[in-house]
């Protein structure tokens, strides 16, 4: 992965633009930061959600947010650091905190992740 370039990211987002996809979305401080124990552990998880979007926007200065506007709703992550497409034409955006440590993954793809 590398470091988000907003525009790059933001041609991705618009080439997925009211195509049927799957999204993972998945955020977390359990298991990657299994070291904070002072900190409540929370964490959201989706795989393979079918849907469609009409818009797709990237916002911020670093850490980025992405949001995905819907027929009848939004989805939306921020804390986005770092992306990729990969060799399956999938679009894979991370956040990592100053660690390197994962705390929330974007991904989009035409066909159901495995």
């Amino acid at each position: 992965m590398k470091p988000i370039v907003k525009e790059e990211v933001q041609q991705s987002l618009d080439s997925f633009k009211n195509k049927t996809i799957y999204l993972h979305l998945e955020t977390t401080n359990g298991a990657y930061a299994s070291h904070l124990r002072e900190k409540m552990v929370v964490g959201a998880y989706i795989r393979n959600g079918e849907i469609q979007y009409s818009e797709g926007k990237i916002q911020g200065e670093g850490p980025y947010r992405i949001g995905l506007k819907m027929e009848i709703g939004w989805i939306y992550a921020e804390g986005l650091t770092d992306w990729k497409i990969d060799e399956k034409g999938r679009l894979l955006i991370a956040g990592h905190d100053p660690e390197g440590k994962l705390a929330v993954a974007f991904q989009i793809s035409e066909t159901p992740f495995e």
